[in-house]
């Protein structure tokens, strides 16, 4: 494993490369149209979550100092609500972009000293026992991959799919 610059990211390393794993794993074998599907018109659809969890590696870049802009970012900044009127990019293209931001990320992750990991990072979310700092905003990202990642995995079991494999491809080193 690669050890990061800060100790605080100790935890952070593995959860990363956990998430992308995972998040190439659980999108296995999906295809393009049931990527698009809702289940009774109230779930998003997986190219949603999929853009979601992108817009998180892209805001965690830049967080940490990367200057990537995401393509795709209209559809999807800041989870924004699917609007089904919107011609949404494919799977392909967003696993694109994932392989493109994603090594990014994960070397500014192990670059990262304690010092800008404790700037202030204002999110607005005026809670008490939440500083609002550059790594807590790292551990939401981190959430919020887990949290969509679930969700992804829950919307292939109801679409038909097999459950997730735990295949992990040992060369990816993000």
């Amino acid at each position: 494993m690669d050890t990061p610059k800060s100790n605080k990211l100790e935890i952070i390393i593995p959860a990363f490369r956990g998430h992308s794993q995972n998040f190439l794993m659980v999108l296995d074998g999906i295809s393009e149209e049931d990527a698009l599907k809702r289940i009774e018109g109230r779930t998003n659809h997986i190219i949603w979550m999929v853009g979601n969890f992108l817009d998180m590696r892209y805001a965690l870049g830049s967080v940490l100092g990367l200057h990537e802009e995401f393509e795709f970012k209209d559809f999807f900044f800041q989870g924004k609500a699917l609007d089904e009127n919107l011609n949404y990019p494919n799977l392909q293209q967003l696993k694109d972009a994932f392989h493109k931001i994603s090594p990014l990320v994960y070397n500014k992750l192990l670059e990262a000293s304690d010092e800008e990991l404790d700037k202030a990072f204002p999110m607005g979310m005026n809670i008490d026992f939440f500083p609002e700092t550059v790594l807590n905003f790292v551990g939401m990202c981190i959430g919020r991959e887990d949290y969509l990642s679930g969700q992804i995995g829950l919307m292939r079991r109801i679409l038909g799919y097999e459950g997730m494999k735990y295949d992990f491809d040992k060369d990816l080193k993000y």
